[in-house]
C-alpha cells in the first residue's frame, strides 16, 4: 500500500495496532476522519487522549473507573451481600448487559495459565479473600469462562474460599465448555447468572 502522504501513512499505521484493524480498515478511518470537520478530529483525540490520562483502577474490584471507587461498588442499590468474580472487563460489561444481576463485582485480571507463566500470585486474588473477610459478603458467584484454565482457576478459588463463610456458586452451563463470556448472547448469560448452581467444593 503506497500514500501520497507520509502524515496520512503514520496515521494508518498508528490506527492499524488497534486489535482487528487491518491497514485497510485503517486507512478508511482515515480519510473519514479527514472529511470531517477540524472539530470533530480535535474531539475524538481529546477523548482519547482524557480516557487514557484519567482513567484509573477501582480500588474494591479492580474495575475500570473515573474516580478511585467505580460506578458499580459506589451505587447503594446493588445487593452488597453478593459478588460476581469475572476474568476481565469485558466479562463484567456482558453480565451487565443482560440486566439480570444487581450484586457487585471481582475482577481477577485474568486467569490461571502455566503456559503463559500466569499464577495465582499474578490475579486479584488476595483483594477478594480481604473483601469477603470483611464479612458483608455472603455468596461469590464465580463467572469464569469454562475453558481448562477458566475451570483451573475456580478450583483454586474455591480451595482458597473453603475456610470461609460463603456461599460458593458458578453460572449455569448454558455457556459451552471451552466457550468465552464475551461472546456468549445476552440472553443465555442473563439465564445462565440467575439459575446459577452450588460450587462442590
Amino acid at each position: 500500500m503506497t500514500f501520497s502522504s507520509k502524515l496520512i501513512e503514520k496515521a494508518v499505521e498508528a490506527f492499524a495496532t488497534l486489535p482487528g484493524i487491518g491497514r485497510k480498515t485503517a486507512l478508511r478511518l482515515v480519510l473519514h476522519l479527514l472529511k470531517q470537520e477540524k472539530a470533530v478530529t480535535e474531539q475524538f483525540s481529546t477523548a482519547l487522549l482524557n480516557m487514557r490520562d484519567g482513567i484509573r483502577e477501582c480500588q474494591t474490584c479492580h474495575n475500570l473507573a473515573d474516580a478511585e471507587i467505580c460506578h458499580i461498588c459506589a451505587d447503594t442499590r446493588r445487593d452488597r451481600t453478593l459478588v460476581c468474580v469475572v476474568e476481565s472487563i469485558r466479562d463484567l460489561m456482558a453480565i451487565e448487559d443482560t440486566g439480570q444481576y444487581r450484586g457487585l463485582y471481582h475482577l481477577l485480571g485474568g486467569i490461571i495459565s502455566p503456559i503463559e507463566g500466569i499464577g495465582p500470585s499474578d490475579l486479584n486474588i488476595e483483594s477478594l479473600l480481604a473483601r469477603i473477610q470483611e464479612g458483608e459478603i455472603r455468596e461469590v458467584i464465580m463467572a469464569i469462562s469454562p475453558t481448562i484454565e477458566g475451570e483451573t482457576t475456580v478450583y483454586y478459588l474455591a480451595k482458597k474460599l473453603q475456610d470461609l463463610d460463603v456461599t460458593l456458586s458458578a453460572i449455569a452451563r448454558g455457556v459451552s465448555f471451552g466457550g468465552d463470556l464475551e461472546y456468549a448472547d445476552e440472553l443465555t448469560l442473563g439465564r445462565s447468572i440467575v439459575a446459577r448452581i452450588p460450587y462442590n467444593r
